[in-house]
């Protein structure tokens, strides 16, 4: 069963499915992120890769060492384990991304980064 929450305003997850892995110590949690065009982009890392498919509206992603970069319905990036980033709604409407994460069993999936 999904639980929805909402994050910040305008920020809304929704968490599909959480089950451990064949690989030792890992396990892989799938989020659908909704985002609002006035939800703030949050700086935050995760313990593992998250893979990310985005299904409706334009994101702006902000990651650490690269040029933002927009994504639209029907494509896809990934992030790279421990490397902050954030997201915006950089659309008209409603934003949203398929989050898949596969990262370190035990450890928080998302951690907030000042600045």
């Amino acid at each position: 069963m999904s639980t929805t929450v909402e994050q910040a305003p305008g920020l809304w997850r929704t968490y599909l499915q959480r089950h451990d892995l064949s690989v030792p110590g890992r396990e892989t949690i799938q989020n659908r992120v909704d985002l609002g065009p006035d939800a703030p982009a949050v700086r935050h890392k995760h313990p593992g890769e998250e893979i990310i498919y985005v299904l409706e509206g334009s994101l702006e992603y902000s990651i650490d060492g690269q040029e933002p970069r927009t994504y639209t319905a029907g494509e896809a990036l990934m992030v790279q384990p421990e490397t902050v980033h954030s997201v915006r709604n950089v659309g008209d409407g409603m934003a949203s991304e398929l989050a898949t994460y596969v990262v370190e069993k035990g450890k928080p999936f998302l951690v907030l980064v000042d600045g």
